[in-house]
């Protein structure tokens, strides 16, 4: 876990195809010591969520609402258990709300026909049958979203579709923190594609989904992302 000011960033270790890694979900403090979360994590990640939660002093119940940046498994992994653990909303960006809620297959999942296909191997590696054979996430939204909304704490919403069609960033005023999701991925402190609108936001720090918090020359590491992707 490190706090950056008002915003907690969780460190959940993840296996994610077949590899050891570190997710960061993101909890903010507002008015009041409530909180909002951004993203879930895996399937089962409840308790690691909870644990990085007290290692900042904060419970579970203090989660009034949860931000969706996208609908990926390893971002809504532990919705439901979440809301069903403390009630809270959740809020996702307009175009990405049926597939929170259901009413739509997941993105990036193969067809129906595909998977009976591909489930009908014996040699299918068991992390895919698992993921083909899963239940979706389906959990009601409060709020769909918009490129610009203003939230609690005046943190603003940013479209940037590209990583999905409904993909959101949170800009956090103070410290002028970016919260990118998938829309960019850090390693070792440097910053990476893929990228969308977030280069054209002036920030200080970055925080990744995939690699954490990004400080050094964030901003200038931003901008000269964005340019070698525009060339």
């Amino acid at each position: 876990m490190k706090r950056l000011g008002d915003v907690i960033v969780l460190e959940l270790p993840a296996t994610l195809m077949g590899t050891p890694s570190v997710i960061h979900p993101v909890a903010l403090v507002g008015p009041d010591h409530i909180l909002t979360l951004v993203d879930t994590g895996l399937p089962g990640m409840l308790d690691a969520i909870i644990g990085e939660l007290h290692a900042a002093d904060f419970t579970l119940g203090q989660v009034r609402r949860v931000i969706v940046t996208h609908h990926d498994l390893d971002h809504i992994g532990s919705l439901d258990a979440v809301v069903h653990a403390t009630g809270a909303e959740v809020w996702a960006l307009e175009t990405e709300v049926p597939y929170v809620t259901g009413e739509r297959r997941a993105q990036k999942l193969p067809s129906p026909e595909q998977a009976q296909a591909m489930l009908a191997d014996p040699d299918l590696n068991p992390v895919m049958r698992a993921l083909l054979t899963r239940e979706p996430t389906r959990v009601p939204v409060s709020r769909a979203l918009r490129d610009g909304d203003l939230l609690p704490g005046h943190v603003r919403v940013i479209a940037t579709p590209g990583h999905t069609p409904g993909h959101l960033s949170l800009l956090v005023p103070g410290g002028n923190i970016l919260i990118s999701g998938d829309a960019l991925t850090s390693q070792d402190g440097a910053l990476h594609g893929p990228l969308s609108r977030a280069g054209q936001v002036d920030v200080q720090t970055i925080v990744t989904y995939h690699g954490g918090v990004v400080s050094d020359d964030a901003g200038g590491q931003l901008r000269a992302l964005a340019a070698s992707l525009d060339s």
